[in-house]
């Protein structure tokens, strides 16, 4: 039998055999058992969250984690709002760029890769800025994985009373998060990251009284995250248009694997202890992380290319493929570097061997 690469990167990602194992049943979109399931993952959804369904709701939208950040952000900027999106990697100036194409007025605040936020640089924009009505930015901005200060930054949009909204594709499941404490009124995720399914739908945490505001602001038929939630709500479990009926299935089961292992707490626990295992084992073998530990995230951590001849991520990748491991190019434009991610079923002796490849790789090329 051929055997299962290890996936060290930020998604789609090693999945268990259990959740795979669901995929071999076939569902009906209409059906009664299915649509219960859907229910289910909605209310499991604000459990992991922290929210309470008094003033929260959760909505599924089909697509990978972009078609919910468009779904979200062309649906709660109204026609008239403006945004702003805090950028500190590919993935802010994605929504940038959602927005440039939407024709929502925005403006960003762009800060280097290995720089978090200012806070006091969004204090100012809001201050100096008063069309702005909702703020963007990526909690864990896995260009690099850096961890973006989530509280410092919802409670300085919140100060301003504006609208904030959360990219928290590669840390919701791994990384605790407290959205209604925190007061986050759009928080967006998708199946295939810290929860531990496999690609096919993303979704959205709104606060309700924000969701039910947004009737109207879509600028897209099929992502319009309003409508999607009035149905849902309307006809409980129901999508809009087709769902990805398999991919569901494999969340749910992934989301009770979640609630098995301890919650997110004892995930992250996991997710932290195969980060340092990483970073020690490549520190020993030569490589260097581009990222201070004081910045970095659990998730995902981007290497600079060693100074030896001969190094390059092609031989790299390939002799750690031949090892059954697959990791990530590096996403950066002005240093050398590639990523490896430490999320999914993985576990720390995972990571050990991990290392020990990339030893083996290292006495090869010297």
């Amino acid at each position: 039998m051929e055997k299962h690469y290890v996936l060290l990167t930020p998604g789609p990602l090693t999945t268990t055999a259990s959740v795979k194992e669901v995929m071999l049943k076939d569902w009906c979109t209409w059906d009664d058992d299915y649509k219960q399931i859907v229910q289910s993952i909605r209310a499991k959804l604000l459990d992991v969250g922290r929210a309470s369904s008094d003033n929260y709701t959760s909505v599924l939208m089909q697509g990978s984690g972009t078609f919910g950040v468009e779904a979200c952000i062309g649906t709660a900027v109204p026609k008239d709002g403006k945004l702003l999106v805090i950028v500190n990697g590919a993935y802010g100036q994605r929504i940038q760029e959602i927005a440039d194409v939407l024709g929502i007025a925005n403006r960003a605040l762009v800060c280097t890769a290995d720089q978090q936020p200012d806070i006091d640089a969004v204090d100012a924009i809001l201050v100096d800025d008063a069309s702005i009505t909702h703020v963007a930015f990526v909690h864990c901005e896995t260009t690099t994985g850096i961890l973006n200060p989530l509280e410092s930054l919802v409670e300085v949009v919140k100060k301003h009373g504006k609208t904030v909204i959360v990219d928290a594709m590669s840390s919701f499941g791994g990384i605790p998060i407290d959205v209604e404490e925190l007061g986050i009124d759009f928080l967006i995720s998708s199946a295939n990251k810290c929860i531990q399914g496999v690609p096919g739908f993303s979704f959205v945490i709104c606060r309700t009284d924000a969701l039910v505001n947004c009737k109207g602001n879509a600028r897209s038929l099929s992502l319009d995250l309003y409508d999607q939630w009035k149905v849902m709500e309307a006809e409980p479990g129901k999508w809009r248009f087709t769902s990805p009926t398999h991919v569901v299935r494999a969340f749910y089961q992934a989301l009770h694997e979640l609630e098995a292992e301890g919650g997110v707490d004892v995930r992250f626990t996991r997710y932290y202890e195969n980060q340092r295992t990483l970073v020690k084992g490549m520190e020993a073998a030569g490589l260097q992380a581009y990222l201070p530990p004081y910045l970095q995230s659990p998730i995902i951590t981007t290497f600079l290319y060693p100074s030896f001849e001969g190094f390059s991520f092609e031989s790299l990748y390939m002799f750690l493929k031949e090892h059954h491991f697959v990791i990530y190019p590096g996403k950066l434009s002005d240093a050398q570097v590639f990523r490896i991610g430490t999320i999914g079923d993985v576990q720390p002796e995972d990571i050990e061997r991990l290392c020990d490849a990339v030893q083996q790789y290292v006495q090869k090329m010297k």
